[in-house]
């Protein structure tokens, strides 16, 4: 089935006001779409809609209350619509919306929805980098980083969730949506790619106790490293909470900034992940930080050589 991946994550927050301004401060461009509703959108259109949690427009809560409330799925097109409504029909009932889309709900009790995708197609330049020995990408006087440089949010890039049932969820979404199993953490769970995606993952599970079902994390993709780390600091320095990174994932390639959120889950940066086809081989390595990361950083306020005892101690001098 030609699935692309999440155009649209619903979440059903606490702090409405509190939210709104989170997502805008992640660099994401809100727009009120009814009396109650609020969406808030990367540079292509996908992106997050916020309701407060007592709202009766929203899809009903998981009984862990974990604030997300619906995944919505683009694909290709409306043919992909009709093989999604004819597959999961045998089983289970799947609501066919004004608008064409679907509605309908997973193995797992998540509710899920597929559309023809919201996404804008993005013709933009992706970070480039001076290197000996190769051509160089920035021509002479062309300034790799400035102050005032862009650093937006650019796509919606995947979602994490934890899940008590692992055989569940993998049957669910590669037996009947096509989704291939790219690499596997074991004792964690496997990354999953959507079939008319080549991101390394679209989807990634974590096994949890039945209590934690819900949301872990979703992630933006930047266009590049130097992007990811601008759009980090300017956001730490707006007293937002790292929760893990910056850093380089191992599986998927991609860099990494993980932060605290009102919305119940952690929101990522990321940029350069990998791209598979279906000749890739999928790995597996047991969970834990030597598999889960190539390096990890650490922020820091800015430093200057002579800048005082807040500065590294001097070696070899």
């Amino acid at each position: 089935m030609k699935i692309i991946g999440p155009d649209l994550l619903v979440f059903g927050v606490d702090d409405l006001e509190g939210s709104k301004t989170y997502l805008e401060d992640f660099g994401l461009t809100g727009h009120q779409i009814d009396a109650t509703g609020w969406m808030y959108e990367a540079l292509d259109g996908t992106g997050v809609l916020i309701r407060h949690r007592d709202d009766p427009k929203l899809p009903p809560a998981l009984e862990t209350k974990n604030m997300l409330r619906q995944q919505v799925f683009g694909v290709v097109d409306a043919e992909t619509l009709d093989q999604v409504e004819a597959e999961l029909g045998k089983d289970r009932r799947v609501t066919r919306l004004a608008n064409g889309s679907l509605e309908t709900v997973d193995d797992l009790g998540f509710q899920i929805a597929f559309q023809v995708t919201i996404r804008r197609e993005l013709s933009m330049p992706a970070e480039k980098i001076n290197a000996p020995g190769a051509p160089a990408q920035r021509a002479p006087n062309e300034l790799g980083v400035t102050d005032d440089m862009a650093a937006a949010p650019r796509t919606l890039s995947h979602v994490v969730l934890f899940v008590p049932d692992m055989d569940k969820a993998v049957n669910f979404f590669c037996g009947r949506l096509g989704f291939v199993v790219t690499d596997i953490l074991k004792g964690a769970g496997p990354f999953l790619r959507a079939a008319a995606n080549d991101d390394h993952h679209s989807l990634f599970f974590i096994r949890t106790p039945a209590y934690m079902q819900g949301c872990e994390h979703l992630a933006f993709h930047m266009g590049g490293p130097t992007e990811l780390m601008v759009a980090g600091d300017r956001f730490t320095r707006k007293g937002y909470q790292t929760f893990w990174g910056p850093g380089r994932h191992k599986f998927g390639s991609n860099w990494f900034w993980y932060f605290n959120s009102p919305l119940g889950c952690h929101f990522e940066y990321d940029a350069d992940m990998d791209k598979h086809d279906d000749t890739w081989v999928a790995r597996e390595a047991p969970n834990g930080p030597e598999a889960s990361q190539m390096f990890l950083l650490q922020w820091r306020e800015k430093w200057a050589p002579g800048g005082g005892p807040e500065g590294p101690p001097a070696k070899g001098v």
